[in-house]
């Protein structure tokens, strides 16, 4: 595995790969999450770029920004072990040149609810910076992980959009044993809001067992959730949301998941402990 740090190498690096190119970005904290991006990436491309960037923009809490964890030798060592190619780890320098306005990228209308509601400016971020290293890298293909379920749709606006566009690959969900998705957040929860954290995949369990069962009516199957959710009063519950999984329009209490143009159907929970933001989301057919 190659590492570099500037646009110049990169570019350089670049030239001396053959194509097509997987890139998977990251902010690093590298997980098993991670891991089956770049597994994915290098079953079906002839090389694959990894990006390690915390990227400012997309944080609105400073302090959240600070505390987000930086493990760069351990991310190193498990890039090159899941069979990463080149590893790019630029500085703010790089991605935002100081001698170069970077205009923000408008992330569209994909990202006005759920996280772009909660979070003001947080796709705005993500778009500016993925919009950067797709400029960068010119992959064929990008691979994202289906937890953060809007920040992909509003990838892959972004990425339809592009000339010649950029094909965005879904990867599944890596869970914990206790199902708890996989998350470079996870390291900073206490032993107890460890646990307390379960409570989300088994509010998305208690919907997705309703709905095997037959139920179709979004009150009930969103009723489910709320219960399993103030069983564990340590957990501060943002929302809990159906929606088209295409456009992101939300179904209504009185709806019926039918009522999803798609055919599929969003099931999104963000909720905090310990002042970590949790997120995670299941798609059901309607």
């Amino acid at each position: 595995m190659r590492t570099v740090t500037t646009r110049a190498a990169l570019t350089t690096a670049l030239a001396q790969l053959p194509r097509p190119v997987g890139l998977v970005p990251t902010m690093g904290a590298l997980h098993d999450g991670h891991a089956a991006l770049v597994t994915a990436a290098r079953a079906e491309q002839a090389s694959v770029v990894l990006s390690i960037y915390v990227n400012p923009r997309q944080f609105g809490n400073p302090a959240d920004l600070a505390a987000y964890p930086r493990t760069l030798e351990a991310d190193a060592q498990r890039a090159a072990a899941a069979g990463v190619d080149l590893l790019f780890l630029p500085d703010d320098s790089e991605i935002y040149p100081p001698a170069v306005e970077v205009a923000t990228m408008e992330p569209g209308p994909l990202a006005l609810r759920l996280e772009g509601a909660a979070r003001p400016g947080h796709f705005a971020g993500v778009a500016t910076v993925v919009s950067i290293l797709f400029d960068l890298v010119a992959p064929e293909v990008a691979y994202f992980g289906e937890k953060d379920a809007q920040q992909v749709r509003v990838v892959e606006w972004l990425a339809e959009r592009r000339t010649p566009p950029i094909r965005i690959r879904r990867v599944a969900t890596v869970r914990e044993g206790d199902g708890l998705a996989m998350s470079s957040r996870n390291a900073r929860l206490s032993p107890a809001a460890r646990r307390a954290a379960s409570a989300i995949p088994q509010a998305l369990a208690a919907v997705k067992s309703l709905h095997a069962n037959g139920e179709r009516r979004v009150d009930l199957l969103n009723d489910a959730a709320i219960r399993t959710i103030g069983a564990e009063p340590s957990l501060t519950l943002d929302y809990i949301d159906l929606a088209d999984d295409v456009t992101l329009l939300p179904l209504g209490a009185s709806a019926h998941l039918s009522d999803a143009a798609s055919g599929r159907v969003l099931v999104s929970i963000a909720a905090s402990i310990e002042g970590v933001r949790l997120i995670d989301a299941i798609t059901l057919r309607a």
